[in-house]
């Protein structure tokens, strides 16, 4: 199969290229060159800024595809430029979406059916990646234009580019550091391993099950706050030394629509929408119905993997984070 990735150099990308060349398809991929990557000498690279709309139609005007691997879409103009280049030259588009468009439920867990939030406390990302999903499903309830939507959770493994995510924990606990545990640590969450996204990516592809669909792509496991760290401890091989987060002072440092991922203690999935303490969980049971989809990855395993790669990089030594907010936080609680 002729596949067009989208993208391809980093981390979602580079993982999905690696799973179509295994499986035998033949990969191109488009992006500006600017992240060096060791594609296997097969791949063929297409180099351009895709938001250029004129440098796009000369770069692949006169290429046809199986499929298309929309990795690098964020924006209404990303899809539509897509849509207009390819439509009746491609058998399947297939956009990365992501979780964030959903609004807070009560009930868990999410599924594709939800509704999504685009109201004051959805931010840009997340309103673009709606504005981009309805505009495909449009195209493809008006003219069969063959979409699939591939909405990603909280994605884990080697190569991640949120390091503020399982390797900024990974420091922590190396470096002795208390850990600081939102709350009672039983809020639940939820990551799914990049190379289980990747195959589920490729099993999407020309499959007429997938056409006009949305699927949730993550893991089939939900931990608790206590759950990640315990699990991170493990694989680190350390006794990790927990800091309880009392609530009012949770609520105080992360209010409800207003993003502080530039200071995480755990991961958490758009506590801005959902808030703090807030389960967050999705179900992945429509992947498995219509594709037979199964993640290979546990949630320990995958970090077991993804450590052993982290310890392999030297990233223990080279990685710096700023703790400044963490200590703040842990002489104001007695913890330090």
């Amino acid at each position: 199969m002729k596949v067009l990735v989208m993208g391809g150099s980093r981390f979602n990308g580079f993982y999905l290229v690696q799973e179509l060349v295994r499986q035998g398809h033949e990969v191109t991929v488009f992006n500006r060159g600017l992240t060096p990557t060791d594609f296997p000498p097969e791949v063929r690279r297409r180099y351009g800024d895709r938001k250029d709309h004129q440098q796009l139609p000369e770069v692949l005007g006169r290429e046809e595809f199986d499929c298309i691997q929309d990795i690098s879409a964020y924006t209404l103009d990303d899809v539509q430029s897509m849509v207009e280049l390819f439509e009746g030259r491609a058998g399947h588009y297939i956009f990365a979406s992501s979780t964030v468009v959903y609004a807070a439920s009560k009930v868990l867990p999410l599924a594709e059916d939800f509704p999504v939030e685009l109201g004051p406390l959805q931010q840009d990302y997340g309103r673009n990646k709606i504005l981009c999903e309805q505009y495909l499903i449009g195209r493809y309830r008006e003219r069969h234009f063959p979409v699939t939507i591939a909405r990603f959770s909280m994605v884990l493994g080697p190569r991640n580019i949120i390091a503020e995510r399982e390797q900024m924990m990974f420091v922590r606990l190396l470096r002795g550091r208390k850990i600081l545990v939102p709350g009672d640590g039983t809020t639940l969450g939820q990551v799914g391993h990049v190379e289980d996204e990747a195959r589920a990516l490729r099993m999407m592809m020309l499959n007429p099950r997938a056409y006009g669909q949305i699927y949730n792509v993550t893991g089939n496991q939900y931990f608790t706050d206590d759950g990640y760290v315990d699990t991170i401890a493990a694989v680190v091989g350390v006794a990790p030394q927990k800091v309880y987060v009392p609530a009012p002072v949770m609520d105080e440092l992360y209010p409800l629509g207003v993003s502080r991922l530039e200071r995480p203690l755990i991961q958490r999935l758009a506590p801005y929408i959902h808030g703090w303490k807030a389960p967050v969980v999705f179900s992945i049971q429509k992947l498995r119905d219509h594709l037979g989809f199964a993640p290979a990855y546990t949630f320990a395993s995958g970090m077991r993997q993804t450590y052993e790669w982290f310890q392999q990089e030297g990233l223990a030594d080279r990685l710096e984070f700023d703790f400044r907010f963490e200590d703040e936080l842990l002489a104001r609680l007695g913890g330090e």
